[in-house]
């Protein structure tokens, strides 16, 4: 009996999957929506390889006394750090989901500018060979943070081929947020005002203008350290003038906002998940939409967050911790409006809702313990321990990373054509929530008593704490790989998925086939109704003539 994989390939509808199966029309692609696989599959590996050195360094602190040499364990961590957050949380929801969504959300047909997006794929990969040259020959160890003046002057490492690599990734970032800019600003469909943008959007533009604004700033700083590695030119180095205060200055003024181009995101996808699997439209659509933007702009002056204790003046460290608090408000009002949303909805647990509950409750969890580092008096205790290790943990893999894993269960109909089996993905959510919490929760009682932050050793009255993380890494480990095989399956042999199998709104599911063609629509929409109208009433207000007109670009 023949399988739908055995199935001749001219039996599926056209669509920008089956449309040429050359290598070339892969890797010369303008389409979004083949880039944003490229992205994945790109990502996914990066991933791998990161989590590889996470499970080195968990192996190593099962026992007191370490398995790896103080310098091998630096190394492991350094690259875990730099892999993780320049290869795969910043780019990851963006330039995947974004890529391959932006464009169908707002009815357009590509983004603005298709070949440029092309070459941000390219960069990124240039970027991450030069990551992974200087991890496998010999690594760097000064931390994913690059912090002068060790990385200036006493480490012997692969420092510069690195913060290359760095560099050249965020050329990578600008790029894909200029796009999504002037894509939103200039070939939204005719009728999509502002305010019937969906959130993901609104999130996504938010993130874009951190892109373009931030990342030219941790360029400059590896260019500064490249100079004053090779040419001594006392920038950084207080041995000849420099000040290395200044490098945290200039490093934590792109790395803070970077929280928010790693998460912003991810708070898209789930305004996308709860209003679909509550059956209802978001509680405060504009207060969710705006709160984004509050927290682009809010994030750029939080920076000083990071120098309690580096010498900081405390009048400046006072204004800093304010500002720490005022900029968890917008992220507050997201997660009062996702609770108001499903308030009396009708909820259905399908894979990405699981995804998306997990997401609140993490993030809460490590938002709130960013309120606690925000605290000064509290900082000087927890400053360098695990406590931050944990914090960072939540709100980025308790976070993000199951945002992207509730997004890519959500769209991966859309995007392949096929359903997955939804007991294992249930499955695999639980193993992912239980993993994590296993894995981290342990690290903040750590940090709590003062287990310091990057020791590849530590007293032994610490190494119950240290097993349960390490065990549950195990499990948050098979909980990533189970999705992968899954998934990988479903999307050869998995069965038709119609065009709308959650009965969602939005362009993407209305009006585009599972998967798309192409150019994403055969005629382009016109947009009536306002976003998520789950009720089915009319739009209140009548927009703006000139915003109804819309950009008409095909």
């Amino acid at each position: 009996m023949s399988t739908i994989f055995e199935q001749p390939r001219v039996e599926a509808p056209a669509n920008y999957l089956n449309v040429d199966y050359g290598w070339k029309s892969w890797l010369f692609t303008t389409d979004h929506k083949r880039i944003a696989l490229l992205y994945l599959f790109s990502i996914t590996a990066f991933f791998m390889v990161g989590g590889a050195f996470a499970v080195a360094m968990r192996i190593n602190l099962a026992s007191p006394r370490g398995v790896f040499s103080a310098d091998t364990y630096n190394k492991l961590f350094t690259m875990h750090g730099i892999i993780m957050v320049f290869f795969f949380l910043v780019p990851s929801i963006p330039a995947v989901l974004g890529n391959f969504l932006i464009p169908i959300m707002i009815g357009a047909r590509d983004l603005a500018f298709p070949r440029i997006n092309l070459l941000s794929w390219y960069i990124y990969i240039v970027g991450g060979i030069f990551a992974l040259w200087a991890a496998f020959d010999g690594g760097v160890d000064t931390g994913w943070t690059f912090y002068a003046p060790y990385s200036t002057t006493y480490s012997n490492t692969h420092v510069i081929l690195t913060a290359m690599g760095v560099f050249v990734a965020g050329f990578s970032s600008i790029l894909t947020g200029l796009n999504f800019i002037v894509t939103i600003h200039k070939m939204r469909a005719p009728g999509m005002t502002w305010m019937r943008l969906p959130l993901f959007v609104w999130a996504h533009y938010a993130t874009a203008l951190i892109q373009v604004l931030g990342t030219p700033v941790i360029a400059i700083t590896l260019v500064l350290l490249a100079l004053e590695r090779i040419l001594h030119a006392g920038i950084f180095d207080p041995a000849v003038g420099g000040d290395p205060i200044l490098f945290q200055h200039l490093f934590w003024f792109y790395s803070h906002p970077a929280v928010y181009i790693m998460i912003l995101p991810g708070m898209g996808v789930m305004s996308e998940l709860v209003t679909c699997f509550s059956r209802k439209g978001i509680f405060g659509y504009s207060f969710v939409a705006f709160s984004s933007i509050a927290i682009a702009v809010v994030g750029f002056f939080v920076w000083g967050h990071h120098l309690f204790v580096a010498g900081q003046s405390m009048y400046a460290g006072t204004v800093f911790s304010l500002l720490s608090f005022i900029v968890a408000v917008p992220s507050a009002i997201k997660v009062f409006n996702w609770t108001a949303t499903m308030y009396r909805g009708s909820i259905s647990f399908d894979t990405p809702m699981l995804y998306a509950f997990g997401f609140i409750g993490l993030f809460t969890i490590g938002g709130l313990t960013g309120l606690i580092l925000a605290t000064m008096a509290l900082d000087v205790h927890l400053t360098d321990t695990y406590f931050v290790i944990a914090h960072f943990h939540y709100v980025m893999v308790g976070g993000m990373v199951m945002a992207y894993l509730g997004g890519i269960h959500f769209w991966f109909p859309k995007i392949t054509g096929r359903m997955y089996p939804e007991l294992w993905a249930k499955f695999a959510a639980l193993v992912v929530f239980v993993g994590f919490n296993l894995t981290f929760f342990p690290q903040f009682l750590l940090g709590y008593l003062g287990m310091p932050r990057r020791y590849y050793s530590y007293p032994e009255e610490f190494q119950v704490l240290h097993v349960m993380s390490s065990a549950g890494a195990s499990i948050l480990g098979v909980g990533y790989v189970i999705p992968l095989i899954y998934l990988a399956w479903a999307w050869r042999k998995g069965p038709r998925a119609p065009q709308n199998p959650w009965d969602a709104k939005g362009l993407e599911w209305e009006k585009a086939p599972s998967p798309p063609p192409t150019f994403n629509f055969d005629t382009l929409p016109i947009v009536t109704e306002p976003a998520y109208n789950y009720s089915g009433e009319p739009e209140k207000e009548e927009p703006l003539a000139g915003e109804q007109r819309g950009d008409r670009h095909a």
